[in-house]
């Protein structure tokens, strides 16, 4: 899943906005950014369960011979 931000407004002025496809800690690197964006400041906040997950890296590693003469 690519990396979005959703955001709610609602016609109380109530503003939601959630992360997704971001794991852990990743995803509170852009709290400053939304609120900046909107011009608004968080007064309650709450993880998903993704904030729990670990992301995955994939490694692969490469084996070279070298042959002595």
């Amino acid at each position: 899943m690519e990396k979005q931000i959703q955001v709610r407004i609602f016609p109380d002025g109530r503003i939601e906005a959630e992360t997704k496809g971001m794991k852990g800690e990743e995803c509170t690197n852009y709290i400053q950014l939304i609120e900046e964006m909107l011009r608004a400041e968080t007064v309650e906040s709450a993880y998903t369960e993704e904030y729990y997950e670990t992301g995955q890296i994939h490694i692969q590693q490469t084996q070279h011979n070298k042959l002595k003469k």
